[in-house]
């Protein structure tokens, strides 16, 4: 409960004919507290001025608002203008990032072997819940599966070996590229 809803309870409290000191024990809020006047100054001048600004430059952050209310003469704290624009559910919307639509030209078919080859990992279960992996790599011209690498863990450097492995192939030292 916050400190103003304590104070709420222990005026009904009051209201009822519970005394102070058995009210504030029951809500377990200080007396000095309950008793308490605020002396915060009135912000609603400040807060409209925000609002306005903020409504009229929708692409302004609280740091601008500060600056155009300084430019205006006010001298003001930035966590006060900072705490004000969060109170209010001010905030800069987010653009929607422009994507770059590039025109990918059509991957050509592999010519001859072990020109290009396709790289797959494939996951599944046994049946005790443990999961297993596979390094699939095929060639693209055969569609013949160069190899198949299973483990329960495959870290970079595995992947690595099995593809320094596979780059010998004496076929295509042999076909010249065309």
């Amino acid at each position: 409960m916050t400190t103003s809803q304590k104070r709420a309870v222990v005026a009904a409290f009051e209201a009822v004919g519970v005394s102070e000191r058995k009210a504030c024990i029951a809500v377990s809020l200080a007396r000095g507290t309950h008793r308490h006047k605020s002396t915060k100054k009135d912000e609603s001048e400040l807060r409209e001025q925000i609002k306005e600004i903020a409504h009229a430059r929708k692409r302004f952050g609280y740091e601008r608002v500060i600056w155009l209310l300084q430019r205006d003469g006010l001298r003001i704290n930035k966590h006060r203008v900072y705490r004000i624009y969060k109170q209010e559910g001010l905030q800069v919307r987010q653009r929607c990032r422009k994507r770059e639509r590039l025109l990918r030209k059509p991957l050509q078919p592999a010519t001859y072997l072990c020109q290009r080859w396709s790289l797959d990992f494939v996951s599944d279960s046994l049946s005790s819940g443990r999961r297993f992996r596979t390094l699939n790599v095929i060639d693209e011209f055969t569609r013949e599966c160069l190899a198949i690498e299973v483990d329960f863990s495959l870290p970079g450097e595995r992947v690595v070996r099995v593809l320094e492995r596979l780059t010998w192939c004496p076929e295509a030292s042999t076909i010249t590229e065309e």
